[in-house]
């Protein structure tokens, strides 16, 4: 049984159809790519799998449970983890605090613990620290001893590393990633590309759908890609398959090319 199952999925927005009667599924510690020109609905999945935007037809299931309806934070807390183009940190907050919103979630003390039981409050703020500083640890051996310094401060690529880690630490099943090497230069993408390569085998079980553009992460990380066209998906299996697809190309390139 597949961890993810969607069936018939169709968003409109007006009379705009953004997504039209897709099928993806994603198997428990696979990792999915999905790619396909600007417009052509991949973001537009992940809204709809993380309760962003609302299915006018079709079924979401994860792990044997239909998440139509959901709110977001209630699917959050089913197993699904995202992260977004446009960072999403919060910039003059420090590295570790971006980091511990994500895991708000899985919190066991509050606010009555916080006056009544400062023990107890303490033990699990240095407990989220020290997993804070594991997850970094993954990405880049320096990032923990920054952990204090504001997120703003860091270059590019760490920030994405901040961000996917702030994503891993709400302990997901499935994590979405949403184009992350935009913004960065080739050898900055290679080094990302290895910290994904690192998170899996840290995490054999989790699941990844992962948005690109560049194939290069594509092709070096998914074990099966996706490509989606103007809504529809229009070609699916291995990246090489995938990548000499006709409609793929006639998508990418215009299909006058593709006859050339």
């Amino acid at each position: 049984m597949s961890l993810l199952e969607v069936k018939g999925l169709t968003v409109r927005f007006g009379g705009l159809v953004a997504l039209d009667r897709v099928d993806v599924a994603v198997d428990r510690g696979e990792t999915l790519g999905v790619i396909g020109p600007n417009g052509s609905g991949k973001t537009t999945l992940f809204n709809a799998l993380t309760g962003l935007y609302a299915a006018v037809s079709g079924e979401i299931k994860f792990l044997e449970r239909s998440l139509s309806g959901l709110e977001a934070h209630t699917i959050a807390r089913r197993g699904i983890a995202r992260t977004f183009q446009s960072s999403r940190l919060c910039r003059e907050l420090s590295v570790f605090d971006n980091i511990l919103i994500g895991m708000h979630a899985h919190r066991r003390t509050g606010l009555l613990d916080s006056i009544l039981r400062r023990g107890r409050l303490r033990s699990e703020m240095r407990q989220a620290v020290e997993r804070a500083a594991h997850l970094l640890s993954l990405f880049n051996g320096e990032l923990p001893g920054r952990g204090f310094e504001r997120v703003g401060q860091l270059p590019q690529i760490d920030r994405r590393r901040v961000e996917i880690c702030r994503a891993l630490a709400s302990r997901p099943r499935l994590l979405l990633l949403d184009e992350p090497s935009a913004g960065m230069n080739p050898e900055e993408t290679a080094e990302l590309m290895t910290d994904l390569q690192i998170v899996r085998e840290e995490m054999p079980g989790l699941s990844v759908i992962i948005i690109e553009h560049d194939m290069f992460v594509i092709e070096g990380v998914s074990q099966r890609v996706v490509a989606f066209n103007y809504g529809r998906k229009i070609a699916e299996g291995s990246f090489a398959a995938v990548a000499a697809h006709d409609e793929v190309r006639a998508a990418y390139l215009g299909r006058e090319s593709v006859r050339a």
